[in-house]
């Protein structure tokens, strides 16, 4: 098992929170996310309950010279805090919400969810993704994709402003007007990047309920399924987000019968627009008799229903790539690898980007890269470390056989486990914005301090 790599000094800071080291009560949970494919070793953990306490702790770290992770809910590490000091900010959970200005100020710990209904409360929306139970910090730092994107674009082009600690143990706050340089990088590049943001400001839009639900189908019906998806997203109004599932269901308790065990493509909506425009645009696929059809009218506050993602911590491992096109032969290559008869390991899920998307941010950031029309996402639940390998070659295959079809670009937010490589996370940006990035954290980060996680590639 791994141990931590460096030993600090037998006397801690006092802070708020909880400080926890290995071998003291608390400290398994308090280093424990939700993907359990990553296990931290840090030699101590902060739980952070206020900015004072994050100051502390990066100043604590600083004067051992020790590096610095960050967590919130832990859905998406790529590297293990072995031998860090690991920030556990799941404590900082306030939400205000402005209805007059329609914008939102919550602390690093709290979940797209908990923001989802502060926000219903008001009748606004924010940009959230598919899972509540994902840290609403970390979503929007790493570019967020969600339900209303096609319509409003990406949830970091609406991070109005942050606070910040950066390496140096100051609080900055960070704005377009107001440490510019740090705005642009940390608004889809901020993953354990530049320092801990401590709060964010974002804009909330009047979004109030949807059409939307999904579709389950058969194994049999999955061919016609996703060639029919192919031609109906490119015509899909930008009020419509959309995306599609392949499984396999597995044949536990808690799964429909109607469902379980069997190899499903589950359909999945959320339409803005008007229900009988709803009801128009989902039409087509309703024609191909689904076995469950839960497409219709809802409060937004439900919107994290769509999707039900799990909530339960597992060892998950995925990938991802960014498609331009979803033609006849990209279909049938994605069915030669996860449709029914492929017996993958893995579910393959894929997003419909453009729209608002592919368009620039009013205030620039580091998501340059918007060329893409859907996200391809794949990826697996791990039981036993002998499945690593085979789930990696399998999840190789699938994205070369799909190269054909890419931008050669990755979603950064869909990186996880701890066999995601430097290439992967680099390819999230062009070139001359990862020099940026680049120079940039060798400005605000001079000793290296956040070089875990999604921050390893940029160069020193």
């Amino acid at each position: 098992m791994p141990t931590s790599t460096s030993t600090p000094t037998p006397t801690l800071p006092v802070t708020t929170g909880p400080v926890v080291q290995p071998g003291e009560d608390g400290y398994e949970a308090a280093r424990r996310g939700y993907n359990l494919s990553v296990v931290h070793h840090p030699v101590v953990v902060f739980s952070v309950a206020d900015v004072e306490d994050v100051v502390t702790a990066v100043r604590y770290a600083a004067e051992h010279a020790l590096p610095v992770a960050v967590q919130a809910t832990g859905h998406g590490p790529t590297a293990p805090a072995d031998g860090a000091v690991l920030v556990n900010t799941a404590r900082m959970n306030t939400i205000e919400v402005d209805p007059a200005t329609r914008t939102a100020r919550f602390g690093a710990g709290v979940r797209s969810g908990d923001l989802v209904h502060a926000a219903a409360e008001h009748g606004l929306a924010p940009l959230n993704g598919s899972a509540p139970a994902v840290g609403a910090v970390s979503y929007h730092l790493g570019g967020g994709i969600g339900m209303l994107s096609r319509q409003f674009g990406y949830a970091a082009d609406h991070v109005r402003a942050m606070d910040v600690v950066t390496a140096d143990g100051q609080l900055r706050h960070v704005t377009a007007q107001q440490e510019p340089d740090l705005f642009w990088a940390l608004r889809g590049a901020g993953k354990g990047r530049f320092g801990i943001v401590v709060a964010m400001e974002i804009d909330l839009h009047p979004v109030t309920r949807l059409h939307g639900g999904g579709m389950h189908f058969s194994a049999e019906t999955t061919a016609e399924v996703l060639h029919t998806y192919s031609a109906w997203a490119a015509t899909a109004p930008e009020q419509m987000g959309s995306s599609v599932l392949l499984m396999h269901m597995p044949d536990v308790d808690g799964v429909p019968a109607e469902l379980r065990g069997r190899f499903l493509s589950h359909l999945r909506f959320a339409y803005t627009g008007s229900p009988d425009e709803g009801e128009r645009l989902v039409r087509p696929f309703r024609d191909l008799a689904p076995l469950t059809d839960t497409v219709a009218e809802m409060p937004y506050s439900d919107v994290g229903t769509i999707h039900n993602e799990p909530t339960t911590p597992v060892a998950f491992h995925a990938r991802n790539s960014i498609l331009d096109t979803l033609n006849t032969d990209a279909v049938d290559t994605l069915l030669s690898h996860a449709g029914p008869d492929a017996g993958a390991p893995y579910l393959v899920e894929l997003r419909h980007l453009g729209g608002a998307l592919a368009r620039p941010s009013t205030m620039p950031n580091a998501l340059s890269r918007r060329d893409g029309q859907f996200c391809l996402y794949s990826g697996s639940a791990v039981a036993n470390a002998d499945e690593i390998a085979p789930l990696h070659s399998a999840l190789g295959r699938l994205h070369y056989a799909m190269a054909p079809w890419g931008t050669g670009g990755v979603c950064l937010n869909f990186l996880a486990g701890p066999d995601v490589t430097d290439e992967q996370l680099r390819s999230a940006y062009l070139p001359t914005d990862l020099a940026r990035l680049t120079r940039i954290n060798r400005e605000i980060d001079p000793t290296n301090t956040f070089r875990i996680n999604h921050s390893r590639t940029l160069g020193r």
